[in-house]
């Protein structure tokens, strides 16, 4: 009976990583990212010019054993006459017997470019400082072979400093970000008594780009893209595009691939097979201080995990802005 467990962890988790390289990701993966813009930048701090929090659950591959399991709270606003953005941010990630958990500080620079600050043009420099805590389930790993080396002399928690900078431009019809996270997570715990335990995270980068489009008085259009690499795996791109009605709803769907990498990668197998995945999107502007979001996964080619659903729900409040109203909508 503990050989099965064993088994069954190890083959699940085994899986799930393969599918995690093929999406080059070890950090956590969002379906809304687009509502989810602390996480991927820290320069997004403030952004929306009045303070709010953001909850996001993604429970992907329900059922499957040692399934992703991720948590994300955030909030974030402004100070000094909207000058600087403040944000702060905890990931909570689990897959098999790890448990990964950071906490960031984010702080955001912000430049107004238009020629008044009605234009709504920003560019923000930002960077996050942070702590990550590595933690194994030694109650899921029940080795068929009593007394396993491997399992006794491994760390049960390791932490480790962490750090993540971006750039992010706004006006009130376009945004482009890029930023990198995971700075000094990887060179911080190169040695031999985490090798082949734990997942060391890797430096990713993000570049994101998108707008708004108005089709009438009552519907607009939000194309965007999302491009993610961690230097190893292939390149992962999301093209999303999603419709605001009146509003009050959104509608959309992403497509997310593996696309080839542009540049050289000595460790990355060419052969792996190319996951690609559907989303279904949808957010309910409740009022103007209350958003509900929901995404549905659905994958087009990974057979294994086809047979499982993945489900993320997300909700958002914002608090009033004491001097008023915004000047213009924030849509990203």
């Amino acid at each position: 009976m503990k050989k099965n467990k064993f088994l069954g962890l190890i083959m699940g988790v085994a899986t799930l990583m393969c599918a995690k390289t093929a999406d080059a990701q070890q950090d956590a993966q969002f379906s809304q990212y687009m509502f989810n813009g602390l996480y991927i930048n820290p320069a997004y701090a403030g952004y929306r010019e009045q303070w709010n929090v953001n909850a996001f659950y993604r429970n992907q591959w329900t059922g499957f054993p040692g399934a992703p399991k991720t948590m994300s709270l955030a909030a974030d606003g402004t100070v000094h006459d909207n000058r600087a953005g403040l944000g702060f941010q905890i990931v909570n990630d689990v897959l098999g017997a790890q448990t990964n958990t950071s906490v960031y500080g984010n702080y955001a620079y912000r430049i107004p470019l238009g020629v008044n600050e009605y234009e709504g043009k920003t560019l923000s420099l930002g960077f996050g400082i942070g702590i990550l805590q590595d933690r194994l389930n030694m109650s899921k790993l029940d080795p068929n072979q009593q007394g396993d080396p491997t399992i006794i002399t491994a760390a049960k928690t390791k932490i480790m400093p962490d750090a993540k900078v971006g750039v992010f431009y706004n006006s009130d019809r376009f945004y482009i970000g890029a930023s990198a996270s995971n700075l000094i997570t990887n060179s911080w715990n190169r040695k031999d008594d985490i090798k082949g335990v734990y997942v060391i995270p890797k430096l990713h980068w993000y570049f994101t780009a998108g707008g708004l489009v108005p089709l009438s008085d009552e519907v607009s259009w939000k194309p965007s893209f999302l491009l993610k690499d961690d230097l190893a795996g292939p390149t992962s791109l999301d093209v999303n595009s999603m419709f605001l009605f009146q509003k009050l709803l959104w509608l959309g769907a992403s497509y997310r691939t593996a696309i080839p990498s542009f540049y050289n990668k000595s460790a990355f197998d060419k052969n792996l097979k190319k996951s690609a995945d559907v989303v279904g999107l949808l957010e309910l502007m409740v009022n103007e201080k209350l958003r509900i979001g929901y995404a549905y996964d659905y994958s087009l080619n990974a057979t294994t995990t086809q047979r499982f659903s993945t489900h993320e729900i997300s909700i958002g409040f914002f608090f009033a802005n004491k001097k008023g109203a915004m000047l213009s909508p924030r849509y990203f």
